[in-house]
């Protein structure tokens, strides 16, 4: 029920029951002007907003992890062709991921919510089409999301046990269930960390980037320094071996693709602190523009390192760490630093993952928030004393466990999730732009692309598609069930059930995001009416 409106005193906005609002003192009631324009989105704060201009830059290069998720993801170049792949396909592929970082930087700031782009249809598309797009591209998002951070944590435990197997002189060969069970134990670990209040989480936050470059600067200085026979700029951009029977052989360079794909694919993540953030209609947009832009340029830099000094690349590929970046670091600087550099790659993965939990948890509390995810009135939960969604933190982490336990099955099933989470992130992202250029509804923030705005959202939309294509084709003819990419079977199951469930069940009662929260009314002076809808 709702209480009746009192003449005269401070205009507040009734909440959900289940929600409390971050304070309720009266000199807090006067909210800052992110507040207000949250509100007049259709929410009541219920974060703290700690997150500065450089935590955010900070969060949003730690998402990234270039350094980390370059070694993780290398081997797609590697594998697609060698030197020449892995240039190309990081500047083309690397392009079409930074229009795309840009397009979702502006409209975080024209629209910054918890619920990033799935929050966005709700301004972009037609009234009558805002249920059923948001339902059907939040479920896609979601499963993307939790397949990204469920592969950074895989990966976490393949570096870490690559470095022991470098250790043991290759005496020790990881298997999947050691790789599973790290897993499990990094996840509990990073979970636990994302149940402290948003302030700690913004000093861990802030020490990322710093640590990020210097691993990177580190790297790159020791491998140029220690190499004694580097491959030549010419052989970086000209050297070809296709391995993938794919014809004709140069279409296999569109497999390497993958890589910058994959490590910039998760731009909108920063968005999903905007309820965190203090002035997000502005720090948001910058860090995701500023941290793409950065990932883009060090990125190139540090393939052109790593090829320069490969040597052999069909040595790498054959490494018994399976980690062919450590295998390169053995070969040009011996165990020792092979063991340090691939250690901090780890570290690095670990600051991938942390702000991961955190993004990931915060979508599923905006989707709780919503009621677009069953049992809602437990994820959408704060606590009130750590003002974080500790239900939806724990939810995520498990949910990440159970999608790397399929490595148990076989390495196949686990390929093809891990593989859907790039089209599954990159076409949730592209529904909300779509929308943006066909219906003119979009009404931008502070932070804009201005006159190149458009041009951002086509290459943003057309080579996006056209890559979610090439991301389901097998990466090596002939194709086996061993190599078979069943990345489209995961993601028509997704689709499916995502339309399926919305006419069995979402169409009933949901009717897009904000729109189960009251309207303001009038109450008593530092009093949070609940309202139980």
């Amino acid at each position: 029920m709702e209480k009746t409106p009192s003449a005269g005193k401070t205009p507040n906005v009734v909440i959900r029951g289940d929600i409390t609002p971050n304070s309720s003192s009266t000199d807090d009631m006067i909210m800052d002007e992110a507040d207000k324009t949250l509100q007049a989105m259709g929410y009541t704060p219920v974060f703290k907003r700690e997150f500065s201009t450089w935590s955010s830059f900070s969060f949003a290069m730690s998402i990234s992890g270039v350094y980390g998720s370059l070694m993780s993801t290398w081997i797609y170049g590697l594998q697609a062709g060698g030197a020449a792949a892995i240039m190309w396909s990081w500047i083309i592929g690397g392009a079409g991921a930074w229009a795309l970082a840009l397009s979702l930087a502006e409209l975080s700031s024209a629209y910054p919510s918890s619920g990033a782009m799935y929050f966005t249809i709700k301004f972009l598309a037609p009234g009558e089409q805002v249920p059923i797009l948001c339902w059907i591209a939040g479920y896609i998002n979601l499963v993307g999301t939790i397949t990204g951070s469920a592969a950074t944590e895989y990966a976490s435990s393949q570096m870490l046990l690559a470095a022991v197997s470098i250790t043991s002189k290759f005496a020790y060969i990881p298997t999947t269930s050691h790789v599973v069970a790290v897993m499990a134990l990094l996840t509990v670990v990073h979970a636990s960390i994302n149940l402290l209040p948003t302030l700690w989480l913004t000093r861990l936050t802030s020490g990322y980037v710093v640590f990020h470059i210097s691993v990177l600067v580190g790297a790159c200085v020791c491998l140029l320094v220690q190499t004694k026979d580097k491959h030549t700029i010419q052989y970086a951009f000209t050297d070809f071996q296709p391995s993938s029977g794919w014809s004709p052989p140069g279409f296999a360079f569109l497999f390497g693709c993958l890589t910058p794909a994959w490590i910039m694919t998760s731009a909108d993540s920063t968005a999903r602190i905007a309820e965190e953030a203090k002035d997000p209609s502005r720090i948001v947009p910058k860090a995701i523009a500023n941290a793409s832009t950065f990932t883009y340029i060090i990125g190139f830099v540090f393939n052109l390192v790593l090829v320069l000094c490969m040597g052999d690349p069909l040595e790498l590929v054959k490494s018994p760490s399976g980690q062919p970046v450590a295998q390169l670091f053995f070969n040009a600087m011996g165990r020792a630093p092979a063991i340090c550099f691939t250690l901090c790659g780890f570290a690095v993965m670990n600051l991938v993952a942390i702000p991961g939990i955190q993004s990931g948890s915060r979508t599923i509390f905006a989707f709780a928030r919503d009621d677009l995810i069953p049992f809602s009135h437990i994820w959408r939960r704060i606590s009130p004393r750590s003002h974080t969604p500790i239900a939806a933190v724990v939810l995520y982490a498990v949910l990440e466990i159970i999608v790397n336990l399929l490595g148990l099955a076989s390495d196949t099933a686990i390929s093809a999730v891990f593989n859907v989470c790039t089209v599954a992130l990159n076409v949730s992202y592209l529904v909300p732009i779509v929308c943006k250029m066909l219906y003119g509804r979009f009404e931008r923030g502070p932070w804009h692309l201005g006159r190149f705005s458009m041009f951002a959202n086509i290459v943003a939309v057309g080579w996006n598609t056209f890559m979610a294509v090439i991301f389901f084709f097998p990466t090596k003819l002939p194709v086996t069930p061993e190599n078979m990419n069943y990345a489209i079977v995961v993601f028509i199951f997704v689709l499916l059930f995502s339309v399926s469930f919305w006419y069995t069940h979402g169409r009933h009662f949901y009717t897009g995001p904000g729109s189960r929260v009251s309207r303001p009314l009038v109450a008593d002076i530092g009093t949070a009416v609940g309202v139980v809808i």
